[in-house]
């Protein structure tokens, strides 16, 4: 438990960037997190310092991520394929099983220290899901969840042509958060015809534009879920619009 509570977070805009390097610069907040939670364990309280909380937006350039769960043969395509898909392949950390990423998906990495919000995965991951449901009804599209299932879906009540729009998987440890959820927003979803979405075979998936029939303002989506998010978790955005430039180059 911290003694000292940050309701602070560090709003982060990475553009479009290459998985693994949005991986790398995960790693290493992950990593700069729990090193201040070590550290604080061996000082007294009025030396301990704040646990900083960071959200991360970006675009993914074509790739599929396989979580720990996940089964390689849920991927539909060799090598050679992937290269002609001009797409790449990571086998990850995160719970879940296969998912794809590319170019008109918002993906978000909140980088947080649970501690100062709630001690509970199960609630974090429904906080998460609450952001999207809350976002697409601003778009009047009409979302939730399926018992047993994570992310969030279309018809999620009677289930006649259920779709997942929104997937997630994260990573935490001592109450420190990784990896994180992907909206399909103008999303090519031919890409995902080459894996078995999630290791679910009987489920479709879809986007904000294929359910609307028409493209949709992609910042202005990620606005509008950033706010969702800063709502839920009472959250203090600290700072001003960071560019990948200004990020990566410190």
């Amino acid at each position: 438990m911290n003694t000292l509570i940050n309701k602070q977070a560090e709003f982060q805009n990475l553009g479009l960037i290459d998985y693994q390097e949005a991986w790398d610069y995960q790693e290493k907040l992950f990593a700069e997190t729990l090193s201040i939670k070590t550290q604080n364990r061996t000082l007294p309280a009025d030396e301990q310092l704040v646990t900083p909380n960071r959200v991360l937006f970006c675009q993914h350039p074509h790739v599929y991520t396989l979580g720990k769960s996940g089964k390689p043969d849920h991927l539909l395509l060799n090598e050679d394929d992937l290269s002609q898909k001009q797409a790449k392949f990571y086998k990850i950390n995160r719970g879940g099983d296969i998912t794809y990423h590319g170019p008109g998906q918002l993906v978000g990495y909140p980088i947080l220290d649970l501690d100062n919000f709630f001690t509970d995965i199960h609630k974090y991951m429904r906080t998460l899901e609450e952001a999207i449901i809350l976002t697409l009804a601003d778009y009047n599209i009409s979302a939730g969840r399926i018992n047993g299932l994570t992310g969030v879906w279309l018809d999620f009540v009677e289930q006649k042509n259920p779709r997942k729009i929104c997937a997630m998987g994260v990573k935490a440890s001592r109450w420190v958060t990784m990896h994180g959820f992907a909206l399909n927003v103008n999303t090519d979803m031919a890409y995902f015809g080459n894996i078995v979405p999630c290791g679910i075979e009987d489920k479709a998936v879809t986007s904000i534009s294929k359910e609307l029939g028409r493209e949709v303002d992609f910042d202005e989506v990620s606005a509008t879920l950033k706010n969702h998010l800063g709502t839920l978790f009472e959250m203090v955005w600290g700072n001003p619009y960071y560019s990948k430039t200004d990020i990566l180059e410190n």
